[in-house]
């Protein structure tokens, strides 16, 4: 798995974590160890940029995903997933650091923006959650892969509660 992690913002960022979660993640959602992916970390400034220019929305947001190859996680019948490039997520730990202190199970900058990578890999492989129905397949995947990284990686305590929007 070829994943570049890219932090621009100037705020210091657990960049191997990131590493290290968004490759769990795409290893659990069984996608190819070929496929690319690239993780850029920005300040407030250029994600409310993206966030106006991407969704014509005012301030700065959380996470964006921008798929390339539009891969999807292989279904039982596939003998083996494709690989390609699977795109680029935009984390803001500005907003993230925000977000971990105002969450009712308050956590930190580096594990809010853990789930947000779990949470941008997602979006890259075709999860939304705009229906109720999508909602909650996609934050009960993104909770189980927080949940099995952490455990892998012998992290105790109480996950991060989703704060994504």
């Amino acid at each position: 798995m070829s994943i570049d992690v890219n932090n621009e913002s100037g705020t210091e960022v657990d960049e191997q974590a990131v590493l290290d979660i968004a490759r769990y993640a795409l290893a659990r959602m069984r996608i190819h160890p070929l496929s690319e992916l690239s993780v850029i970390v920005v300040d407030a400034a250029a994600m409310e940029e993206l966030h106006i220019q991407w969704m014509d929305l005012p301030g700065p947001t959380d996470v964006m995903s921008f798929p390339m190859d539009e891969l999807r996680p292989p279904t039982k019948d596939e003998a083996e997933p494709p690989q390609g490039l699977l795109g680029d997520i935009v984390l803001c730990p500005e907003v993230a650091a925000r977000q971990g202190a105002e969450a009712p199970t308050q956590h930190t900058m580096d594990e809010e923006l853990q789930l947000l990578t779990v949470h941008g890999v997602l979006h890259l492989l075709g999860f939304d959650h705009e229906e109720p129905d999508e909602k909650a397949e996609m934050f009960g995947l993104q909770a189980a892969i927080v949940d099995g990284w952490r455990e892998e990686k012998g992290i105790s305590g109480p996950s991060p509660a989703p704060t994504v929007s």
